[in-house]
């Protein structure tokens, strides 16, 4: 079975929209996008390299149209990207050009995608998606990097919809920037009690 990995910038208020540039996503009338630009480190770049490992990628529908029109004119910065399977959960796209590209119906496809043989799935934005992973349970781990910022607008991480599920840090870092970066694998049921005074 496949493991399906979230991997998110974020604010300290859940914000994940536009990390990247002011263009990148503007829906909502986001006016912040490029928000992480000023908190690289040697750190951060050297976790990041990482991370953009060719693997195989899940993505929403408005991920997909940003990346692909970006990433397959940047290949020497990201060939992970291009050269891994990407897997697009969207019930209207039917051109897919961009090569190693696949279209995914719903989270049945989903499903059938993460019991199959092959690399583990990242998944890049797609905050939509990740809702409907985190409401059904098939997230195995979330890489997060929380940012020092609290943008009180824009497309969130987590919303009221996700199964109660515990995770387990296995890795975390603090940049120089104040960027936590912190690694959580799944690790069953919620463990409620009461506080001893």
């Amino acid at each position: 079975m496949r493991k399906i990995t979230v991997i998110s910038m974020i604010t300290m208020d859940g914000v994940m929209q536009a990390p990247g540039g002011p263009e990148e996503d503007i829906s909502g009338n986001f006016k912040y996008g490029g928000w992480t630009v000023s908190y690289g480190d040697e750190l951060f770049g050297e976790i990041m390299q990482e991370e953009m490992k060719q693997t195989d990628y899940l993505l929403g529908r408005k991920t997909f149209d940003i990346f692909s029109s970006y990433w397959p004119q940047h290949a020497e910065v990201w060939p992970g990207i291009n050269e891994g399977n990407k897997y697009i959960l969207s019930q209207t796209i039917e051109n897919l050009d961009w090569k190693n590209t696949f279209f995914l119906k719903n989270q049945d496809d989903i499903r059938k995608l993460k019991q199959s043989e092959g690399a583990d799935i990242q998944i890049w934005g797609s905050s939509e998606l990740i809702h409907l992973l985190l409401k059904n349970d098939l997230v195995d781990e979330l890489r997060l990097k929380i940012y020092p910022l609290i943008l009180g607008e824009g497309k969130k991480l987590f919303d009221d919809n996700s199964v109660p599920a515990a995770f387990v840090l296995t890795e975390s870092h603090v940049t120089s920037k104040g960027v936590i970066i912190a690694n959580y694998k799944r690790a069953g049921e919620i463990v409620t009690g009461n506080v001893e005074m």
